[in-house]
């Protein structure tokens, strides 16, 4: 007997039903995740406002402050008393010996005679000595070729600086150095003995000339100068500077060099920088 077709259906779940206690608790862990969640969501809304102030406050703080900045300049020219000479005595021989001993006793002379003229044990320094070989330079030959240089004597050399602050006596001192065995050098560098007066009427006028120009271009673009925020400075040695009356320093000897000693100007920077008033 053939039995009519019928579909197979799939066996049907079977719901199992969790103990109490085990439901209980899921319920209660469910209900502490929600109250940590719930915590933190308020701290987070507790602490947006104050961050999303601070968040709003950060631009202004880290604005730049408008400013001004110039750059003075102060000169302050005198006529100098003091004289810095560098004398340098020079001599050659077949040994170095020989060249050490003859510039010994022309360096000796020199000293004296600068003590003699009043210059102070103070005033007086070795600024520079050597001794070198010298070479001889042989002619090239018929070839192209030529032979090796050799040693052919020795030549020292002595500076001594000398600060001069008798400068009426300045000519006949370096006609007298000359005559005991200066024979090289003869730099004269002219300054003052006590320059930081002169270097504060320098710094002043400096001052005053960045002032002048930052109240001009305040006025120029409408606005007020604020409190100074900085200031530095650049200090600028004297050079020397004719002057129309530079006076030729008369000498007692008559062979005396003719000296003019001008002016020393000492010139100060400042650059300044101030607030804008807002």
């Amino acid at each position: 007997m053939t039995l009519p077709n019928r579909h197979i259906l799939p066996p049907m779940p079977i719901a199992v039903r969790q103990p109490r206690a085990n439901r209980r608790t899921d319920h209660n862990t469910g209900a502490a995740l929600s109250g940590v969640v719930a915590l933190a969501f308020a701290g987070v809304l507790a602490v947006l406002p104050a961050s999303t102030a601070f968040a709003q406050d950060r631009p202004l703080a880290e604005r730049p402050v408008p400013t001004i900045r110039v750059q003075g300049e102060g000169k302050a020219a005198v006529a100098p008393d003091m004289a810095i000479v560098n004398m340098t005595v020079l001599r050659e021989a077949d040994t170095a010996r020989a060249a050490l001993d003859a510039n010994n006793a022309a360096m000796a002379e020199v000293l004296a005679a600068m003590k003699a003229e009043g210059v102070a044990e103070k005033d007086l320094q070795t600024s520079g000595f050597s001794i070198r070989p010298r070479y001889s330079q042989p002619p090239r030959r018929s070839d192209g070729s030529s032979e090796a240089p050799h040693i052919v004597g020795y030549s020292v050399s002595n500076t001594l600086s000398v600060r001069m602050r008798d400068l009426g006596k300045l000519g006949g001192v370096l006609d007298r150095a000359v005559t005991l065995g200066v024979n090289a050098g003869g730099d004269i560098a002219f300054t003052n003995a006590e320059p930081e007066p002169i270097i504060a009427k320098a710094r002043a006028g400096a001052m005053k000339d960045a002032i002048d120009r930052a109240r001009t271009l305040a006025q120029a673009a409408g606005v007020k100068l604020g409190p100074i925020l900085e200031i530095t400075e650049n200090y600028v040695a004297p050079r020397p500077a004719p002057m129309a009356r530079a006076r030729l320093m008369a000498a007692e000897a008559p062979n005396a060099v003719p000296v003019a000693t001008g002016e020393s100007t000492y010139s100060v920077m400042v650059n300044v920088a101030w607030e804008i008033e807002q």
